[in-house]
């Protein structure tokens, strides 16, 4: 038996305690980093707490498990949100003590994910548009490999304005990959500005729809909405499942929540202090 698989599940309180020191580990990073992506980051804790600490097959002692399920952040900027889970679940290559060294030569916390510095990642990330790909790939080898392997892949709401991520779409509804779960973190705001005006992607659960996927929509900061949803997705047979997860970028720093402007802009000195006394 694989103890770090057969964990007892955390509870909700236990979950909000973890997200709560996750915020904190996000923005002390990027501050002490001078540069970095806190909004995207910010906006997907709920939902990355709850895949590794409550519902992903994984083995931290054993990283390389062949039957585990793995995690693709296809948007790898928000490389914060995922090291300090995965300190938080105890990997050995994502040291906790070592997360302030985000972004710094030497680092093995590169400002996106990087297999060559972290081999418990399952994937380099951060070229978007390409993770739907990848993920679909490794469901497919797992499937015709008969392994129960299942895969998430976390897609930024900007991201999905690139026409790989619907090819992939297409591909894995046509052959019925029903081990593959597409997650979109729909904060609403991209690079240089709202979604909205850039290039809007409304109805987002209704074009998933229309591409053959089981869709659903949630609260991305609920917990028990995103359990319901995963174990929906697990139970789905004959067509992949893409969870629409309705969240706020920056969420838990008042300031940072629903503004553009941190994207990508670190928190000063100053700033940092206020977000930390907001996550106490």
């Amino acid at each position: 038996m694989l103890e770090s698989f057969f964990h007892m599940a955390k509870s909700i309180a236990e979950l909000q305690d973890i997200a709560k020191r996750v915020r904190r580990d996000i923005v002390e990073m990027i501050a002490a980093a001078k540069s970095g992506h806190p909004g995207g980051s910010l906006s997907a804790v709920e939902i990355v707490v709850e895949l590794y600490f409550n519902h992903m097959r994984i083995d931290p002692a054993n990283p390389k498990w062949a039957d585990r399920d793995r995690f693709l952040l296809s948007k790898g900027h928000a490389a914060p949100v995922l090291y300090s889970v995965m300190a938080e679940r105890g990997y050995a290559d994502t040291p906790k003590d070592k997360l302030n060294t985000l972004r710094q030569f030497g680092s093995v916390f590169q400002g996106h994910p990087d297999r060559r510095f972290i081999p418990s990642l399952e994937a380099s990330t951060g070229s978007l548009g390409q993770g739907l790909s990848l993920g679909l790939g490794m469901a497919l080898g797992a499937r015709l490999d008969a392994r129960p392997s299942r895969f998430f892949v976390m897609m930024g709401d900007g991201e999905i304005q690139e026409g790989q991520i619907w090819e992939a779409a297409m591909a894995a509804a046509f052959h019925k990959v029903d081990n593959l779960v597409a997650i979109v973190d729909y904060n609403r705001i991209q690079l240089d500005g709202f979604v909205s005006d850039i290039m809007e992607i409304a109805p987002v659960a209704e074009k998933w729809r229309q591409f053959g996927w089981h869709t659903l929509e949630i609260d991305g900061h609920d917990f028990a909405a995103i359990e319901g949803a995963l174990a929906e997705a697990a139970a789905t047979k004959g067509k992949p499942t893409c969870i629409v997860a309705h969240t706020v970028k920056g969420k838990g720093v008042s300031f940072m929540e629903n503004n553009p402007k941190f994207h990508g802009v670190a928190p000063t000195q100053d700033e940092l202090k206020l977000a930390l006394q907001e996550l106490k």
